[in-house]
């Protein structure tokens, strides 16, 4: 569950969901189950916080503020005319909860903090202040397995941690205590490791009443001497009835306070000598400055940090009960190269609650396919080097993704996502060697990667039709420069937002004028490119691969005159479905060659790609072309076996030659050809790839937009010769690492002004030019054709002029193919 009061919306819709928050932590944790957990985003919110749900000891509840980049969480009295009152965070009589990561600060003559009759409860990676509260934390038995780790207590005068009778296995590791620190009555079982204590001539640690079988272990303590005066008291107090069973070793303990630092069993210790000639214990503990000081830019979470001089270096148990894995910053404990390894177990932990690290190294972060499930799997992750030896990956480590700004925060040094399309995708990640303390002090920033996406072909689905109000809600045709809007809200079962692209065969029919459309995802900028060119009176269709974005697409007529428009739907891009395989073109079927005779009026035939695609293929990419018709048309490809469908793929009328590029299921390697006409024609279709079982291929959306344009000022040298070639490679987006090889281009190909009649054929650059077209035109006509064409070893497919004249040519990039991560 998530809470904002930054995002939330209150009187509307409040579910703790990312995009409706709770607005207050209470509202969140009231209504907690076992296994949740309550993520609270930064900022200010001016409540007290009563937690009175419990988890489980396999699923417990855990309160979480989400410090990171953005800032912390703060939770009570800060800077607020609003009244808070009385403790800021309370538990009483819970069970299997954690609450990590807020500065909390109190009300006037209040406890910060109160745990009662409780177990199992964890508080981590707290911040506990204001001076005049009454106590930073209180724990008030009967109470058993409490933790508090990772945590600051400034209450200045004031006790830190008060332990009332009856708790029972309290841990209190890497936090620290500044002013009064720990006064525990009648507590058995205390565990007190690795934690830092900055005393101001205040007892450090008080162990009182029956407190037996403690662990007094790796703290280091600072007697802050006011103005030059000597201490009163005690650093550490052991009572009589606490002796039974307790353990004090490996401490570090500042005696220039001039006050006895150790008092036992009711005996005052001047020194350390002494203290161990008595009771035979602290062998290993260090009379001695730990050089503790203030650490500077921690912005509101202050912390205490070794010097580099400080004796305390790579000299602690590492074995101590309670010994935390991380310090207070979230850092794995380091080896210092100039400092000799005094302690047990690795020999190189620090005393006290910060361990000393090798400077501020420069991260490495990288964003990369996850590869191996869903083509739209990422792995996020981040390299720390450091010359000193570590028991863990340094620095604490926040990601986001694309989830309303909400950043992933912890130790590990990489996360997953799923991305919902393909394309370009980026992600921001930070490390942090102080918890985000500081907002400045972190790297590495954003990292992107390119991800690609599966082919579902599908029967089509007429999704547009002007003439008939398919799609309008009337029967209008579409001025000029008007626009059509056309919705997409989910196909198959898969919402719009899961949907990479869409492939579409648009047709304008009945235009009044010449003009051309242009197809284009709703929310973006109109693009300069074109998906379909015509002249008064003529229906002409083209395949168009279009990127969706919030489930609209819009078409706009440019052009002077009126015009109808049809929309069929062919297919789409998403997480799921096949890959691709793309071929050189080769052409599968002639009838003008070979004895074979012109398709008659009004009928199919059944075109078998068996042993030019695998049993697998799912869906063919075909460029087909009629010609010599001799009345007016539709042809339709379809998947074999299956009815005439109603949409169609190429209109045509008497004597025109012209070409579509169809993608369609394939049933047991075969599709249907269908002459929908009065009079016969010819038909050529040219292979260029297949989807299914074997192809791995992805397909990566680009904003629509022109690549290659021979006319004008910023044209590439003119119109094209005849017979001549031009090499062009896609447009391929930014990653932050070596990119998929690219292995097809997706466009637009449009020749425009020619001189004679001719083809455009296009394919792998470095290959034989095929034996095949892709537009076909007259002189001084404007055509195109959609194209799926095969790159060369350069990355390139190369655009032939197979003409007597001069033509301009112009590619219109919508994507390209890569090759399986």
């Amino acid at each position: 569950m998530h809470v904002s009061n930054q995002y939330c919306t209150p009187g509307g819709v409040i579910d703790g969901s990312v995009e409706h928050p709770f607005c207050t932590i209470s509202a969140a944790v009231a209504v907690a189950q076992p296994g949740q957990t309550v993520l609270v985003r930064p900022g200010s919110y001016p409540e007290t916080v009563a937690v009175t749900r419990s988890g489980t000891a396999e699923a417990p509840i855990t309160v979480r503020g989400v410090n990171g980049p953005d800032g912390y969480v703060r939770v009570g009295k800060y800077n607020t005319d609003i009244p808070v009152e009385g403790t800021i965070l309370a538990m009483d009589g819970v069970h299997d909860v954690r609450v990590e990561g807020f500065r909390l600060l109190g009300a006037r003559g209040a406890d910060v903090v109160t745990v009662a009759g409780s177990s199992r409860v964890t508080l981590d990676g707290l911040s506990v202040d204001q001076g005049s509260s009454a106590a930073g934390i209180r724990i008030t038995g009967p109470a058993q397995d409490l933790t508090v780790s990772r945590t600051l207590v400034d209450i200045g005068n004031l006790p830190g941690l008060t332990v009332e009778p009856g708790v029972v296995d309290l841990t209190v590791t890497a936090s620290q205590f500044v002013g009064q620190g720990i006064a525990a009555t009648d507590a058995p079982g205390l565990t007190l490791t690795g934690n830092t204590f900055f005393s101001v001539c205040r007892e450090a640690i008080a162990v009182a009443g029956a407190s037996p079988g403690a662990s007094i272990k790796n703290n280091a303590v600072q007697d802050a001497v006011i103005s030059g005066s000597l201490c009163a008291g005690r650093l550490l107090s052991i009572s009589a009835e606490s002796v039974p069973g307790t353990e004090v070793d490996y401490n570090i303990i500042d005696p220039r306070g001039g006050r006895a630092p150790y008092r036992w069993a009711g005996v005052d210790h001047p020194d350390l000598a002494s203290f161990q000639q008595a009771t035979g214990l602290a062998g290993h503990d260090l009379a001695a400055d730990p050089q503790i000081r203030w650490a500077s830019n921690s912005y509101g979470r202050p912390y205490l940090q070794l010097s580099i001089t400080s004796p305390a270096r790579d000299s602690a148990d590492d074995t101590a009960r309670g010994a935390s894995d991380r310090d207070l910053l979230g850092n794995p404990h380091a080896d210092d190269p100039t400092q000799p390894n005094t302690g047990t177990g690795t020999g190189f932990r620090d005393r006290g609650a910060v361990e000393l690290q090798d400077g501020n190294p420069h991260v490495a972060a990288t964003l990369r396919p996850k590869g191996g499930g869903s083509p739209l799997d990422v792995v996020a992750a981040v390299t720390v080097p450091t010359s000193w030896p570590t028991d863990g990956t340094r620095g604490r480590v926040a990601f986001r993704f694309p989830s309303r700004g909400l950043w992933r925060v912890g130790d590990a040094p990489s996360a997953e996502y799923t991305y919902r399309r393909a394309g370009q995708v980026c992600a921001d990640i930070r490390v942090s060697y102080d918890d985000f303390r500081n907002p400045y002090s972190h790297g590495d920033g954003i990292r992107c990667t390119i991800l690609g996406s599966r082919y579902t072909s599908m029967s089509p689905i007429r999704l547009l039709d002007t003439r008939g109000a398919v799609g309008t809600p009337t029967t209008t045709s579409v001025p000029a420069n008007g626009e059509v809007v056309l919705d997409v809200p989910r196909i198959q079962e898969v919402p719009a937002a899961d949907i990479t692209a869409v492939v579409l065969n648009l047709t304008v029919t009945k235009p009044t004028a010449s003009g051309f459309l242009r197809i284009y995802p709703d929310g973006t900028n109109l693009p300069d490119v074109s998906s379909v060119n015509f002249v008064a009176g003529e229906t002409v269709p083209n395949l168009v691969t279009v990127p969706m974005s919030n489930g609209r697409l819009r078409i706009r007529h440019t052009g002077s005159g009126t015009a109808h428009i049809v929309a069929d739907l062919q297919g789409f891009y998403a997480a799921s479905g096949s890959g691709f395989r793309p071929v050189a073109p080769a052409r599968v079927l002639d009838t003008r060659q070979g004895g074979s005779i012109a398709f008659p009026a009004n009928t199919s035939r059944t075109l078998d790609l068996t042993g030019r695609i695998p049993a697998g293929a799912t869906a063919v990419v075909l460029n087909t072309t009629v010609t010599k018709p001799t009345a007016s048309g539709v042809l339709k490809v379809f998947p074999y076996g299956t009815p005439v469908p109603t949409a169609s793929n190429l209109n045509f009328v008497a004597g025109q030659t012209i070409p579509n590029l169809v993608v369609a299921q394939v049933v047991n390697g075969r599709v249907t050809v269908h002459n929908a006409s009065l009079g016969s024609t010819h038909v050529v279709v040219d292979l260029s790839g297949w989807y299914g079982e074997g192809a791995t291929d992805l397909f990566v959306p680009t904003p629509l937009q022109r690549i290659y344009d021979t006319r004008g000022t910023d044209g590439f040298g003119g119109p094209m010769d005849p017979w001549a070639q031009v090499a062009v490679g896609p447009w391929v987006l930014r990653t932050d690492w070596t990119p998929p090889r690219t292995t097809a281009l997706v466009a637009n190909l449009t020749v425009t002004a020619p001189t004679a009649s001719g083809v455009l054929i296009a394919g792998p650059n470095g290959s034989p030019v095929p034996q095949a077209s892709n537009v076909n035109f007259v002189a001084r006509e404007t055509a195109a054709n959609h194209m799926v064409t095969q790159v060369g070893t350069d990355a390139r497919v190369v655009v032939r002029n197979s003409s007597t004249g001069r033509s301009h040519v112009i590619i219109d990039q919508a994507g390209y193919f890569i090759a399986e991560y």
